[in-house]
C-alpha cells in the first residue's frame, strides 16, 4: 500500500491551519498542535524542517512562532509533501533513467510513468487556499467558526 507517513500527514495538516489565519499571523505551536491534534513535540520538529526548506518563517522570542513564507495560493500540496519526503516515487523503476535494469523492456513501466505523472500533477495543481475552501466550507457546516 503506498502511504504518506505521519510527519507528512501532519505536516500537510500543520500548513493548513497555518493558511486558515489571517495574513501576518503568528501561530504558536500549542494552538496548532492543539487545534489540529498533533504531538507538539513532533509538530515541532516538522515546522523547523519546513522552515529551513523554506515553507514557513520562524519566530523565535516570547511573541515567536510560525507563519507562512508565501501566500497559500503558492504552496502547493506537492511543495509540502516533498519538503517531508523527498521526492516522489510511486515505483522504484522511477527513481531515474536506468535504474531499473527493465524499464525498456517491462510493459508496466510506462503504466507506473503515466500514473506517476497524474499523481504528482494533481499534487502540485491543488494549493492551499484550494483546501481552505474545503476547510471553511466543511467548518460552516458543522457549525464551527474555521480558524
Amino acid at each position: 500500500m503506498f502511504r504518506l507517513s505521519k510527519g507528512a500527514e501532519y505536516a500537510i495538516r500543520g500548513v493548513l491551519y497555518l493558511s486558515l489565519q489571517p495574513k501576518g499571523k503568528v501561530a504558536f505551536i500549542d494552538e496548532v498542535s492543539k487545534d489540529q491534534d498533533v504531538p507538539k513535540a513532533y509538530l515541532a520538529k516538522i515546522f523547523q524542517s519546513l522552515s529551513k526548506k523554506g515553507l514557513l518563517i520562524s519566530t523565535r522570542g516570547p511573541g515567536g512562532g510560525f507563519t507562512l513564507s508565501k501566500p497559500p495560493g503558492e504552496i502547493s500540496v506537492l511543495d509540502v509533501v516533498e519538503a517531508m519526503e523527498g521526492p516522489v516515487r510511486l515505483n522504484v523503476c522511477l527513481i531515474h533513467k536506468g535504474y531499473c535494469e527493465r524499464d525498456k523492456t517491462c510493459a508496466v513501466h510506462e503504466f507506473w510513468q503515466e500514473a506517476q505523472k497524474l499523481f504528482l500533477k494533481f499534487f502540485s495543481d491543488r494549493k492551499f487556499s484550494d483546501l481552505v475552501i474545503v476547510a471553511k466550507k466543511k467548518k460552516s457546516k458543522a457549525g464551527r467558526k474555521p480558524q
